[in-house]
C-alpha cells in the first residue's frame, strides 16, 4: 500500500505527523471504503496523496483520494470541487475531512492534455482556456481552506531573506504586491492547472482534477501551464512557446495580456522557490521561462 518513495516523500514533506499518518493509512482506507461501499484496487504512482481507483457498490468506477488532514491540501482540493460543482472538474462524490477522503468521479479515457504538446500547443492552450472558462466563478463569500493567491508573498520574502541578492526574486515580489493591489476581480482558482491536470472525459470533453484550490486574480491561473509538461526538463523549444501562450491565454480568457505575463513570470519564479529550497542546485524549466519573460514585463 505504501512505497518506500511515497513514505520517504511524506516523512520528508510532514516530518513525525507525516509517519504517525503513514502507520495510520492501511486502517483509514480500509474504514473509508467500508462506509462508502467501495471495491479498492492497487494504487495509482503516489507522491503526496494516497491515491487508487475503486468501484462503488452500484459498480460505478470512481477515484478514492486520503491526504494528511492537518496539512489542508485535501480540504482545500475539497473547497475547490465543491464551487467548480463538476463544471469543467471532476465530480465530489463525497468527503471525509475528518479522515482527509475524497471519493471523486474517474475521469475517462482520462488521457492528458500533453499529448497534444508540442505539435499542436495552440490546441493545447486552447483547451486550457475552455477549461479556465468554465472554472472561474466569483468567490461571494471568504473560505479559509482556500489559500489566496497574495500568501505566495511569504515565500518569495521568505527566500530573500535567506538570499538578499536574488535580484529575479526581488523583482517577483515586487511585481507580486503591485498585482495584488491592481486586481479588480477575484474567483476560485484550480492553483495548479496544467497539463497533467486536464485529463478527456465523457461528461465533458476536458476535465480537470487535483485543484490546489486558491482564490484570486483570475489571471494568475495561466502560470503553472507556461512552464509544463514536465517543468524540471529544461527544453528550449518548450521554453519558447511561453510567450504564444500568453497571448492566446490573454485572448481567450479576456484578460490584459500584461496581467497574464506578469503573473506567469511571478508563479514562475515561485515554483522555482520552492523548488530550489530543497534541491539547491535546482534548475528547472521555469526559471528558464521566467527569464525570457521578464524583459518583456510593463
Amino acid at each position: 500500500m505504501v512505497t518506500e518513495t511515497f513514505r520517504r516523500t511524506v516523512i520528508g514533506n510532514w516530518g513525525d505527523e507525516g509517519a504517525r499518518w503513514l502507520d495510520t493509512l492501511p486502517t483509514r482506507v480500509e474504514a473509508v471504503a467500508a462506509r462508502w461501499e467501495l471495491g479498492v484496487g492497487p494504487p495509482y504512482p503516489l507522491r503526496f496523496n494516497w491515491v487508487a481507483p475503486v468501484r462503488r457498490a452500484g459498480g460505478e468506477a470512481a477515484v478514492l483520494k486520503l491526504g494528511l488532514p492537518s496539512a489542508g491540501h485535501i480540504s482545500a482540493e475539497r473547497a475547490a470541487l465543491t464551487r467548480f460543482a463538476g463544471r469543467g472538474a471532476v465530480r465530489l462524490l463525497a468527503h471525509d475531512d475528518a479522515d482527509g477522503a475524497l471519493l471523486l468521479e474517474r475521469v475517462v479515457p482520462g488521457t492528458s492534455l500533453r499529448t497534444l504538446v508540442p505539435h499542436d500547443d495552440e490546441a493545447a492552450t486552447a483547451r486550457f482556456v475552455d477549461v479556465a472558462r468554465r472554472l472561474h466563478r466569483p468567490l461571494a463569500v471568504p473560505d479559509a481552506a482556500l489559500e489566496p493567491v497574495e500568501a505566495h508573498a511569504d515565500d518569495l520574502a521568505a527566500h530573500l531573506a535567506r538570499h538578499p541578492d536574488d535580484r529575479l526574486v526581488a523583482t517577483a515580489l515586487g511585481v507580486h504586491r503591485e498585482l495584488c493591489a491592481s486586481a479588480t476581480a477575484r474567483v476560485v482558482l484550480h492553483g495548479d492547472l496544467h497539463h497533467d491536470n486536464i485529463l478527456t472525459g465523457t461528461r465533458e470533453p476536458w476535465l480537470a482534477i487535483d485543484p490546489h484550490g486558491r482564490t484570486g486574480d483570475p489571471a494568475s491561473e495561466a502560470g503553472a501551464f507556461l512552464y509544463n509538461p514536465d517543468p524540471w526538463v529544461r527544453d528550449d523549444a518548450l521554453t519558447r512557446l511561453a510567450p504564444a501562450r500568453v497571448e492566446q491565454i490573454a485572448d481567450g480568457l479576456t484578460l490584459p495580456y500584461d496581467r497574464v505575463l506578469a503573473w506567469g513570470f511571478v508563479l514562475c519564479v515561485l515554483s522555482w522557490v520552492w523548488h530550489v529550497e530543497e534541491r539547491p542546485d535546482y534548475r528547472g524549466r521555469e526559471l528558464d521561462v521566467a527569464r525570457l519573460l521578464r524583459p518583456k514585463l510593463p
